[in-house]
């Protein structure tokens, strides 16, 4: 049995701790859930475990720490995880653009002698790439396109009629540093895929709000010694949260499940 934390409550937190609660023999327990405002969540058997106090969160004893609320908490709680004797399990892997953070973090967790942890989420072929960049990669492409409704409340909104869109629209163009920056809830993808390759700067980046579509589709290629791998996602959205899929919640239950588990497969 692992023991873990949850920084946040939105769509993928409060998908993870239903999952585990309604699954105790998987060996993953939620021992705590830290969130802003206590008060607006009732959901029986889980409204006990959730804190808004930073000092009552961290006074239990966890194997994992799971971040589920953003960059910002990335760069509030990462250090403090790391150092509370917990590893951390990064959600937001965009906040890692930042170098001066991630090398920080880094360098807390050798310190600490803990693990960072970013799971595939919602992405696909992390291991191969990450395999692929252990020889000369010569590039790796993402291509991103995502329904009009997943684009409220990003930047792409005051670009585009997303109401009234009739064609594909190509709202970024350049590295995954700059995309992971400028979407920080919508293509982080682009950085776990930027940190298993060939680095933020090197990761090119195409970004597309597409009416003809109604999945998050990733599509990434990449060449080097290893061969080249080409790969299409189509994520289901999630209907609480568009900007996000099913999938990204899924791959953090496995990874903890991977934690507690014998047998493990897909690394």
């Amino acid at each position: 049995m692992i023991n873990i934390g949850v920084i946040g409550y939105g769509t993928i937190g409060e998908d993870v701790v239903k999952a585990i609660v309604q699954e105790p023999e998987a060996g993953v327990r939620v021992a705590s859930i830290l969130v802003r405002d206590r008060s607006k969540y009732d959901a029986p058997g889980i409204a006990q475990l959730m804190t808004e106090r930073e000092d009552e969160f961290f006074a239990h004893e966890f194997d994992v720490v799971v971040e589920s609320a953003g960059h910002a908490a990335v760069r509030l709680y990462g250090e403090k995880v790391l150092e509370h004797g917990a590893d951390l399990l990064v959600v937001s892997v965009g906040a890692f653009a930042d170098e001066t953070l991630h090398s920080r973090l880094m360098q807390k967790a050798a310190e600490c002698g803990r693990k960072i942890i970013v799971p595939s989420a919602a992405i696909g072929g992390l291991d191969r790439i990450a395999a692929g960049s252990l020889g000369p990669m010569e590039e790796v492409t993402l291509i991103t396109r995502k329904p009009p409704k997943a684009w409220y409340g990003t930047l792409i909104e005051q670009q585009v009629n997303l109401a009234e869109l009739a064609e594909p629209h190509c709202a970024f163009e350049g590295v995954a540093r700059d995309s992971a920056r400028l979407f920080p809830e919508s293509v982080n993808v682009s950085a776990a895929l930027s940190l298993a390759g060939i680095g933020f700067d090197r990761t090119k980046v195409k970004v597309f709000v597409d009416p003809h579509i109604t999945h998050n589709t990733h599509e990434i290629e990449a060449k080097g010694k290893f061969g080249q791998i080409r790969l299409q996602i189509q994520n289901t959205p999630s209907a609480r949260n568009p900007k996000t899929g099913y999938i990204v919640a899924m791959s953090v239950l496995k990874a903890l499940r991977d934690r507690a588990s014998h047998f493990v497969i897909g690394v």
